[in-house]
């Protein structure tokens, strides 16, 4: 099975941190976003849609981080707690699921990107970050219960983002800094510590980068959040 990734990505980390804490066995593809691999040729015969995670599973390919999980968790029959039978506990994950790509995820990318509209998208993100306290953790260990979930891998991605702009979205908010290391314990600090390697050097990266190759990224990124 191949793994088509770059860990830059929110969706491609919480996909490569399943992968590997459930000892599911993948050949990593790198697929550079900012170099604009996603266009290329052999790519698009993998995922038509042009974006990472992408999977080829032999003659099956699948895009969609939430399917890519989806499908990993129920071919490998990984642990319960992941994606848990029980209908309440599933239905939590399924509306943390939901909600999450229009909120703390557009919200936590624009601090990455939009540094020009900086105080607009902070404001949003802390209204996200609020609503995941108060709503999805509330006074549970993990957003489903007493044990870590889909929902808290592809939270605790997207809560990460900002970071890569230098935004400690943790300073002063225990909850959410307490959530933070149980679901880093959790996925063990190793692995956690690789997913975040290429984030948590984003600024410089971005600093280094060709202004080309932002011009070419920029309507896109526009596009995405305007």
């Amino acid at each position: 099975m191949e793994l088509y990734l770059d860990l830059f990505s929110q969706p491609c980390r919480s996909v490569y941190i399943f992968a590997s804490k459930n000892n599911i066995p993948f050949e990593f593809k790198k697929v550079s976003l900012m170099e604009g691999e996603q266009y290329g040729e052999e790519f698009g015969k993998i995922n038509l849609i042009r974006k990472v995670p992408a999977l080829r599973d032999g003659d099956f390919c699948l895009a969609e981080s939430i399917a890519i999980l989806l499908y990993l968790a129920e071919k490998y029959k990984t642990p319960d707690f992941w994606y848990p039978a029980d209908l309440h506990q599933r239905a939590c994950i399924n509306e943390y699921l939901s909600w999450q790509h229009t909120a703390i995820r557009l919200h936590g990318s624009k601090m990455l990107w939009l540094r020009d509209k900086y105080d607009s998208a902070l404001e949003d993100l802390n209204g996200s970050l609020k609503l995941l306290e108060e709503k999805f953790i509330q006074d549970k260990p993990f957003i489903a219960g007493d044990n870590i979930s889909l929902a808290d891998l592809v939270a605790i991605v997207e809560v990460m983002q900002p970071v890569g702009s230098g935004l400690d979205v943790f300073e002063g908010r225990p909850k959410l800094s307490a959530w933070r290391d149980r679901v880093q314990a959790a996925i063990g600090k190793e692995l956690f510590d690789d997913a975040h390697r290429s984030l948590l050097g984003a600024q410089e990266s971005v600093t280094l980068m060709d202004p080309s190759k932002m011009q070419f990224r920029k309507p896109k990124i526009l596009k995405l959040f305007m």
